[in-house]
């Protein structure tokens, strides 16, 4: 047990702040994760201070199987880190602000997640955040290549269609590109499926799963209704104004927030759900399956969110996409084309810089 002159130096160094260039790092200490053993996982977070990166840096911070929480963005970091720190749960919160302060985010993380970028308003698609939004997510592989080449990563940033190819082409630039290891998070995709028909049907959300394949955008999102578990008989009317539903979530929650953000709490919670699950894949639990967009040879697209199982190293095997109704084949016919068209705009802002 430490002395009493050695717990008044620690309680009056809560907080060190340490100059890096021009930039401020603000680390908050606290005591060792004895619950975790030591065994935890390191979970860098980018874009920590915006709407999607404050629920989820709270999420986060609860999450046993967090020992050590990085906060990185290029503002406000330090109030959302010293928050954060005053919660009683054993997780390690450090906050890094600005640019120079990257590399030191990201060091040693096993977990990269990325929700950095501005929220979508109104009258806007995901594809009208591109020109922004791109730009931020390169700037972002390139600190993941450069310290972090071997973590997981997990792509919010919108519009993910695009914005997974972008750092897939970075990391490919680097020479450290592993297409097990970048994933695009459409679990918000999966938790409003399970959530909309859970509705229509009046079960608990939580007995319910739909696979949704495709991509993260529209018509690229194609909710299986017909491989749900456990299987609903529905009409072909419910099938079509539920995949619409689930398709327009996103616009759903923007149109109702009326220009004040976008989806960020749900946003939050499935990504945390996600992220759990690739830190619990990691950890070598079996049987992890998520749908995830990655690098795919499933369709004529070279991404493509599906059913994939996850190890310690990431994507370990797809699972076939399974028998289509002739509804959801003409969706996948309609999400191709404009999927193709998301993916090459990201490869094509890559390989332009």
């Amino acid at each position: 047990m430490s002395s009493p002159q050695q717990r008044i130096a620690q309680l009056a160094a809560h907080m060190r702040t340490t100059e890096v260039g021009e930039e401020t790092r603000v680390t908050m200490t606290h005591a060792p994760t004895a619950a975790s053993g030591g065994s935890g996982f390191r979970v860098a977070l980018l874009g920590a201070a915006g709407g999607i990166g404050q629920p989820l840096a709270l999420l986060l911070k609860m999450s046993p199987l967090v020992e050590t929480l990085h906060l990185y963005d290029i503002v406000n970091t330090p109030g959302v880190t010293c928050d954060l720190s005053h919660i009683d749960s054993p997780c390690k919160v450090r906050g890094f602000v600005g640019a120079d302060s990257l590399g030191a985010a990201l060091e040693g993380a096993h977990l990269v997640i990325v929700p950095a970028g501005v929220p979508r308003k109104p009258g806007m698609t995901r594809d009208d955040l591109f020109n922004t939004n791109a730009g931020i997510v390169r700037t972002l592989a390139e600190g993941i290549a450069k310290h972090c080449p071997r973590a997981i990563v997990n792509v919010i940033s919108n519009p993910v269609n695009s914005t997974v190819p972008i750092v897939v082409e970075v990391m490919k630039k680097h020479g450290v590109y592993d297409p097990a290891k970048i994933l695009g998070v459409t679990h918000l995709d999966v938790v409003r499926a399970n959530t909309f028909l859970a509705q229509a049907v009046g079960v608990d959300p939580g007995t319910v799963q739909v696979p949704v394949i495709g991509g993260h955008a529209g018509v690229t999102i194609l909710p299986l209704l017909s491989q749900a578990m456990p299987a609903f008989a529905l009409s072909e009317q419910e099938v079509a104004q539920l995949t619409e539903r689930i398709q327009n979530g996103g616009t759903e929650v923007v149109e109702a927030k009326a220009g004040a953000g976008s989806a960020t709490l749900s946003m939050a919670a499935a990504a945390l759900k996600f992220g759990e699950l690739c830190l619990r894949a990691m950890g070598g639990a079996p049987d992890i399956v998520v749908c995830a967009y990655v690098a795919s040879s499933l369709t004529d697209a070279p991404f493509f969110s599906s059913r994939v199982r996850l190890g310690r190293h990431g994507v370990e095997a797809f699972l076939p996409l399974g028998p289509l109704t002739p509804f959801e084949r003409q969706g996948l016919a309609k999400a191709i084309p404009e999927l193709k068209g998301n993916i090459q705009k990201g490869i094509n802002f890559a390989n332009a810089a």
